[in-house]
């Protein structure tokens, strides 16, 4: 079901035409936007970093292993997606890979940033692709699947988009959810990509459940390269002239090669049960009950 961001009817209808208040989204840059004040800017990202991502996610390492990481959570828990959402699709990176792994999923990406929605055009040609600010998801019941990786971390009112997620995701349909963590990991490096938190321990966990979802998976990971983090984050507390920000995106290929390796063994353990309690980031997969409203 839709639901329309300007008067919160829901309707099944094939045309985003609200038959109460006759809203339709604006278009910007050829895409539908529901939150056009927010298309251009307005915090959580710098708009500029999408062709900066675009170019070195296919190479580094964290991109690629996320992904796998990703694709292992959905086909355990949820092994037929027939609809998907993900929230913050950036340059369309894990879309792709999602479509790859189902191919007869209907894919939906969204982005706050309409200048992002090109880029994952371009890697996802049959996604369904719209502007949108994720505190208000104009659906109902909609999705199998809701995805959000590394977008929380962006919004002050995480609490507010769980529940959202809640109410568009389908009942016995989940979420999978990844963000940073540990705040003694903070550095420039979230100042510059416009984070305003890591989690703390536990902390997602009890929003995902206040929210009204039902845990299934939460782990760690990046953890067996902790000590690798923490010593980089260590030397970029304060930001200082020549600094370049994207060096963890740009390591020298047998490093590259070496930590996803690492991750590699790090996934084979959390396949087979292990549950990392520490690690720079945090997997988390939630189902809504299918007897819940």
């Amino acid at each position: 079901m839709k639901r329309c961001p300007h008067c919160a009817t829901d309707f099944d209808l094939p045309l985003w035409e609200c038959p109460s208040c006759s809203f339709s989204p604006s278009l910007i840059r050829g895409f539908p936007a529901f939150a056009t004040d927010l298309a251009d800017g307005g915090g959580g990202f710098q708009p500029e970093a999408f062709a900066e991502l675009a170019a070195l996610e296919e190479g580094n390492f964290w991109f690629r292993a996320r992904n796998k990481l990703i694709i292992w959570a959905l086909q355990r828990h949820f092994p037929e997606i027939n609809k998907y959402l993900e929230i913050g699709c950036g340059t369309g990176f894990v879309l792709a890979a999602v479509v790859n792994s189902y191919p007869h999923v209907k894919a939906t990406g969204s982005e706050i940033f309409s200048i992002g929605l090109p880029f994952a055009s371009r890697r996802v040609e049959n996604a369904e692709l719209f502007q949108m600010d994720a505190r208000a998801i104009p659906y109902c019941e909609e999705f199998d699947v809701i995805g959000a990786f590394d977008v929380l971390e962006h919004i002050e009112e995480d609490e507010l988009v769980l529940s959202e997620m809640l109410r568009a995701v389908k009942p016995g349909g989940g979420i999978v959810v990844t963000v940073p963590q540990h705040p003694s990991l903070w550095s420039v490096q979230d100042e510059h990509a416009c984070h305003v938190r890591r989690y703390r321990r536990g902390e997602l966990r009890q929003k995902v459940m206040d929210a009204g979802f039902q845990i299934e998976l939460e782990t760690s990971f990046v953890s067996l390269l902790l000590p690798a983090m923490y010593a980089s984050r260590l030397t970029k507390r304060k930001r200082h002239e020549n600094m370049d920000l994207t060096d963890e995106l740009r390591l020298p290929g047998a490093i590259n090669i070496t930590f996803e390796m690492l991750m590699g063994i790090e996934r084979q353990f959390i396949r087979f049960g292990v549950r990392f309690p520490l690690g720079g980031s945090l997997l988390l997969v939630a189902k809504k009950q299918v007897d819940q409203p």
